[in-house]
């Protein structure tokens, strides 16, 4: 098969993530695109966890609908996933666990998963392992692939554990030969040859931001954001950075912003709940036009939420979240690869226009992996931040200095006369308290707006259009679900509809000069998000003053190209009747 989709099912602690990443990295390295999804629970042990996997000799732009080979290592892994499972796929269940009814609808395999790592290998938990050596077999995966990253993965814990999961694996490898072959999925070595890394969201993030000359991290452990900092915790000092967890997200964000004043580029990353502890401190660095990004990886919320499924929920809070005028810039990172570079942009702004700029990704962006071209760096022009020249220094330098860009320029602390204060009550041009001055705080006010301008010339280059160019029927989408889109959308094309996507990478400002002729152009717009009540669909219609259908999924699980393609579906069918309002959830 040219395209496999594999899930792995099972209960927290049966090695379900590690089987997934495992058979993961094994296609990848075979010559495979591929493309996950992963969904676990949120106590430390036990609770149902999944891993899917998608591998393709061409470029994969979601993780599929349907599943061709579904690995339930219990019966509740079963009862949740075999309505997935395509007709003619593969179940491979563990036999020691549970017995599935018969199904003419699926081809069944039935393995002693428990009794081959108990009795055969001696350890109950490489039954996992034993489930990658039957799928090497029966599906020609090369197990000797599999054999050089168990070593890579075990190899620290000693001989005789590299040696038992290599045991167990030969088990299963050698079981299934003993079995007859019911099913024609046959993968062996794939066509890619170009070697390219196989990275997560969150490790192209951090990447992409050592890229971009980060010097300090600070942060607080919440999931789905940790892996950046335990990430950078690896990476950053390498280079002369520094990592350091602070005592909760209040005081990440602080000392970002006092790295920042000393002219350094620092970052904090955070979910929901950290998110809205750091409000307070959003409004010191846009009061006092410190650069700093804030990267928030959503969750379920509100509250604690669902901790470990994804969601769009926090775009409000991202460009409301504050008291008086806040002015900040809302990115939204769109894929693997775009975490490398979106990044990258993020503190470009940050450092140009002096602001906090936010970065939105969410748990299935920042947990999914991918294959992706090595990232170059060069891609990008990096940019600092505007300093004084002498002559400033010398004339008396004003760290507030009206400008008709609304960017002035900001010394570094030891600067001979650029010294100055950034505090968060309003200010005059160098820098002292004027809280009483209501002329002066409207001039201020003006100042920090005018960065907009410029920041909206750069939000109308950083869209992508899929599909038609002039659409009967749109698409607007952000953040982590372009690539459905996208599918969705050659799905649609390919089927004689006219639908086109639009895909903006920065939501606010938001960029105008595309959006406007897309949405007036169509006649029907489709926003899918991952919310509940349209919060990017609610900005546009507050916007624009038009009517737009909204297509929310609110149960912490990303869209599928089908549930799209089957809105498009039936948009156009009411369109062609003159109909309009079909809101919907899914």
């Amino acid at each position: 098969m040219a395209d496999c989709v594999f899930r792995v099912g099972g209960e927290g602690g049966e090695g379900v993530i590690s089987t997934g990443e495992l058979l993961t990295l094994t296609l990848a390295r075979a010559g495979y695109e591929i493309y996950t999804f992963r969904t676990y629970p949120a106590e430390i042990k036990g609770g149902h966890a999944n891993y899917q996997v998608r591998a393709s000799d061409k470029l994969l732009l979601s993780q599929g609908a349907q599943v061709d080979v579904l690995v339930a290592f219990n019966e509740e892994a079963y009862q949740k996933h075999i309505k997935d499972l395509r007709s003619g796929g593969v179940l491979l269940y563990d036999a020691d666990s549970f017995t599935p009814p018969p199904a003419d609808s699926a081809i069944f395999y039935g393995i002693p998963l428990t009794s081959l790592a108990t009795e055969k290998v001696g350890v109950k938990l490489t039954k996992n392992i034993v489930s990658l050596g039957v799928m090497s077999s029966l599906f020609d995966i090369p197990i000797e692939t599999f054999e050089e990253l168990l070593k890579e993965r075990f190899g620290r814990k000693g001989e005789t554990v590299v040696q038992k999961n290599l045991q167990a694996l030969r088990v299963g490898y050698d079981y299934i030969k003993t079995q007859q072959k019911k099913d024609a999925i046959r993968l062996g070595p794939g066509p890619r040859q170009a070697k390219e890394l196989v990275m997560s969201g969150n490790e192209s993030l951090a990447l992409g931001a050592i890229a971009s000359g980060l010097k300090f991290y600070f942060g607080y452990p919440i999931t789905p954001a940790t892996d950046i900092m335990e990430f950078l915790a690896k990476e950053l000092p390498k280079i002369g950075g520094f990592v350091v967890q602070t005592e909760d997200e209040i005081s990440a964000l602080g000392a970002v912003l006092g790295a920042s004043f000393s002219g350094a580029k620092a970052m904090t990353a955070t979910s929901g709940p950290g998110f809205s502890l750091m409000i307070e401190m959003l409004g010191l660095a846009e009061m006092s036009e410190t650069p700093a990004v804030v990267v928030d990886v959503q969750r379920v919320g509100p509250s604690t939420g669902m901790p470990t499924k994804t969601e769009q929920g926090d775009l409000y809070l991202a460009v409301y979240g504050g008291h008086g005028s806040c002015p900040r810039v809302v990115l939204a990172l769109s894929s693997v690869e775009d975490c490398f570079y979106g990044i990258m942009q993020a503190f470009n702004i940050a450092e140009r226009f002096q602001m906090p700029v936010i970065v939105l990704s969410d748990q299935y962006l920042g947990h999914r992996k991918a294959t992706v071209p090595k990232p170059d760096p060069s891609r990008v022009q990096i940019i600092n931040r505007l300093a004084p020249t002498a002559e400033e220094l010398k004339a008396g330098y004003k760290r507030y200095r009206f400008t008709d860009s609304g960017v002035s320029p900001m010394a570094v602390p030891g600067t001979e006369g650029g010294h100055y204060v950034a505090e968060g009550l309003e200010h005059d041009e160098i820098g002292y308290p004027a809280a009483s001055n209501h002329e002066n705080h409207l001039r201020m006010t003006e100042k920090r707006y005018k960065k907009f301008q410029a920041v909206e010339a750069i939000a109308n280059e950083l869209v992508n259009l899929y599909g038609v160019e002039h659409p009967e029927i749109g698409i607007i989408g952000w953040g982590s679900s372009e690539g459905v889109i996208r599918e969705a959308v050659q799905m649609a094309v390919d089927q004689g509809y006219s639908v086109g996507a639009l895909h903006p990478k920065i939501l606010y400002p938001q960029p105008l000069a595309k959006l406007r002729p897309f949405i007036e152009g169509a006649k029907a717009v489709i926003i899918p998000e991952l919310n509940y009540t349209g919060q990017f669909a609610t900005l546009l219609r507050k916007r624009f003053a038009l009517d737009f259908i909204q297509l929310n999924k609110v149960i912490g699980l990303p869209f599928t190209p089908r549930e799209i393609f089957d809105k498009i579906v039936e948009v156009a069918e009411h369109v062609r009747a003159g109909r309009r309002n079909l809101a919907a959830r899914v």
